[in-house]
């Protein structure tokens, strides 16, 4: 998945200084408002960065890569927009991204609240299965035909110019994620927004080969999308982030029993630092498997809930017959 940064233009340096900011901002777990106000900024500054309504600056680059102890990740993807203004002359004005969709990236008039939200997390000892499922309430007055969703890991938090070497060496790569993703007993199209090597944004679109079955006004549905990536790649940790109002929020672990693993939790908000969940996650046995269950009801817009976890007995031997990914 190596980038051909001689072929990147002055918007795609934008962009994915863009998405290398968002995806650093997600793993440390702050709102676009914290992160400003690290960095000694608007309110709204990260915001406009992000959608693209503002280029990015050297200044804003040096800041953003301290605050979030990128390990220079940030300040590289800075350099590259540089390089490609210096490439095609267009060092004036960096044009508004065709649509800001960091800030709202559905349709005109729509407005989609998250009445359930699950995810499941299974661990075979050497591969991460992820499982989410959410049912979408459609409350404004235009169909949605596109739910953006996004996958990132950190493979050493803390440790960010470790993790940056790990993963220029081993991306994520399309093919062992092997993401799927249905609605009403419908394959459901993807189409990738942002690829980098450890941060993905996909738009799982309500349609296929057959036909479309987009979610008009006033209509509830199900989707439900998964894909898995290899221990060598996925930190010990899982975040969720309350990006649209949500009614209930569920998140539950799976881990073989025999790696007698323990799972504790914490909880940012716009306006606090990181806390402890306020209520521990419940654990149960079952057929060698412990699973782990924390669930919140109508948690506040742009919370973030980071689930983290460490195995206290040896690995067990690797098994010897095929993973099973569904």
């Amino acid at each position: 998945m190596g980038e051909q940064h001689d072929a990147v233009t002055v918007e795609q340096a934008a962009e994915a200084f863009a998405a290398e900011t968002a995806y650093w901002r997600e793993v440390r777990g702050l709102s676009k408002r914290a992160l400003a106000a690290a960095m000694g900024f608007d309110p709204s500054y990260v915001s406009h960065v992000e959608s693209g309504r503002h280029k990015p600056t050297e200044d804003f680059a040096r800041r953003a890569d301290e605050a979030l102890g990128a390990g220079k990740a940030i300040w590289k993807r800075w350099c590259d927009y540089e390089a490609a203004k210096t490439r095609t002359g267009r060092a004036t004005v960096l044009a508004p991204a065709p649509r800001a969709v960091a800030e709202q990236p559905y349709a005109t008039g729509s407005a989609l609240v998250v009445e359930h939200d699950a995810a499941r997390l299974d661990y075979d000892g050497r591969l991460y299965r992820l499982t989410m499922r959410r049912r979408l309430r459609n409350t404004g007055s235009e169909p949605v035909t596109r739910y953006l969703i996004r996958i990132s890991v950190d493979r050493y938090p803390g440790e960010p110019e470790r993790s940056n070497a790990h993963y220029r060496t081993h991306p994520l790569t399309w093919e062992e994620l092997e993401l799927s993703a249905t609605c009403r007993g419908e394959a459901m199209r993807w189409e990738a927004k942002h690829d980098r090597d450890a941060f993905k944004e996909v738009w799982l679109l309500f349609e296929n080969d057959q036909g479309r079955f987009p979610l008009y006004p006033a209509e509830s549905v199900w989707i439900e999308y998964a894909y898995g990536v290899g221990d060598e790649k996925w930190g010990r940790w899982f975040q969720r982030a309350v990006r649209l109002p949500t009614e209930h929020l569920e998140v539950q672990l799976a881990f073989p029993a025999a790696l007698d693993p323990v799972v504790w939790g914490t909880e940012t908000s716009m306006s606090a630092e990181a806390s402890p969940l306020r209520t521990a996650p419940v654990r149960r046995d079952e057929n060698g498997t412990r699973l782990f269950s924390w669930t919140t009801s109508t948690p506040p817009l742009h919370a973030r809930y980071r689930l983290e976890w460490r195995f206290r007995a040896a690995r067990p031997e690797p098994q010897t017959s095929d993973r099973e990914l569904t």
